[in-house]
């Protein structure tokens, strides 16, 4: 084979092909080499068509969508993938979480992707015809805007194409690349925007942790400090109550041991008064004067059980234990009540500490 690096120079004709300084029959088999211009067009194809391609299927983008972190993928895609997980969503390309899966369809993206299929389409057509039409192989010239394809200059007196639009090829592959840049500066500009969102959103819930971290260590403070006051005030309370009982106790035995002397004395009177009534009439009446006085000056006086200042203290202990649920019923509703929770102080202090004092003094 035959390889001639020469710059080709197309005429019209179905005749072989004719070239600055040379002839080369039909039957030659010629291998060119791209201009600079050539290369460059073909390497912003291969990255449009690189910009156009999701990263999951590696096809070309069917229906975009956009997630939190700006990457875009097909939706059929990025559906399967997260699909049957229970954990909080990840983007495919750059591992990024996020509590809520948002899809936002992308209909720019899903306009360059068409306009990237047809260039796509339009360069391998020009790559399967050697850049030349393939019914007269005359140059691709121009470029037909109702059929969206190049044409030669034969094609474009043809009857098929002489009613349609047409302009020069790179006219038309300029007009298509300043639409593509449009998209694509929208894009970038999108993408920033969400990349923008997507930094303050962080900050944002950097510093929420922040404060909730810090409240987290002033109820645990605080709650340490109720924990220590309620148990110093039960022990003072129980203190109290012991002390309470001990006095009970001993006015209760003093009571006893005095009703049971009474209860002495009077069956001794009672068995000297039974055994008075058993004597004689003349010896049952020498000292009967006598017998009478002693059960005069006998009757007993009796106590109280307990004295009232013990019945007292006892009603008083009732009362506090009855103030104290109602206001621990209160604090429990309190801190249940979540809408409520923006407006109490979790300091102690909403406790209402004097209270409990003055119900533990």
């Amino acid at each position: 084979m035959t390889q001639l690096h020469v710059k080709p120079v197309y005429r019209k004709g179905n005749s072989p092909f004719s070239f600055k300084g040379q002839h080369i029959s039909g039957n030659r088999e010629v291998k060119l080499n791209c201009s600079p211009a050539m290369a460059a067009a073909a390497k912003a194809r291969q990255s449009l068509q690189d910009e156009a391609s999701c990263s999951i299927c590696l096809e070309y983008f069917n229906d975009p969508v956009t997630i939190d972190c700006g990457h875009n993928f097909c939706r059929a895609c990025i559906a399967q993938c997260w699909e049957g997980s229970d954990t909080a969503a990840s983007c495919p390309q750059c591992r990024a979480t996020f509590p809520q899966r948002n899809l936002r369809p992308n209909w720019q993206l899903a306009n360059v992707v068409e306009i990237a299929k047809q260039l796509h389409l339009q360069s391998t057509k020009d790559a399967g015809a050697g850049r030349a039409c393939e019914k007269h192989q005359e140059a691709l010239k121009l470029f037909c805007q109702e059929d969206q394809s190049p044409i030669c200059v034969v094609c474009d007196r043809s009857k098929e194409h002489r009613a349609h639009t047409v302009v020069p090829a790179e006219e038309a592959a300029q007009e298509y690349k300043g639409q593509i840049r449009s998209h694509l500066e929208m894009l970038k500009k999108e993408m920033e925007g969400i990349a923008a969102l997507k930094s303050n959103g962080e900050i944002t819930s950097e510093e929420l942790l922040q404060q909730t971290e810090s409240e987290r260590k002033k109820i645990l403070s605080e709650f340490e400090k109720l924990h220590m006051f309620l148990e110093e005030k039960e022990l003072l309370l129980l203190a109290q109550l012991e002390v309470l009982d001990k006095e009970i106790l001993k006015r209760q035995d003093e009571f006893t041991t005095r009703l049971t002397q009474e209860i002495s004395r009077l069956g001794t009177l009672i068995s000297e008064m039974e055994g008075k009534c058993r004597q004689p009439a003349g010896e049952f009446l020498q000292d009967i004067r006598s017998t009478l006085s002693r059960y005069e000056t006998g009757k007993f006086q009796s106590p109280p059980s307990l004295p009232l200042e013990l019945k007292r203290r006892v009603k008083e202990f009732s009362q506090k234990h009855t103030f104290l649920e109602h206001a621990l019923s209160k604090f429990k509703e309190t801190l249940s009540s979540e809408p409520k929770l923006d407006k109490v102080i979790l300091s102690g202090k909403q406790l209402d500490k004097g209270k409990f004092r003055g119900l533990m003094v």
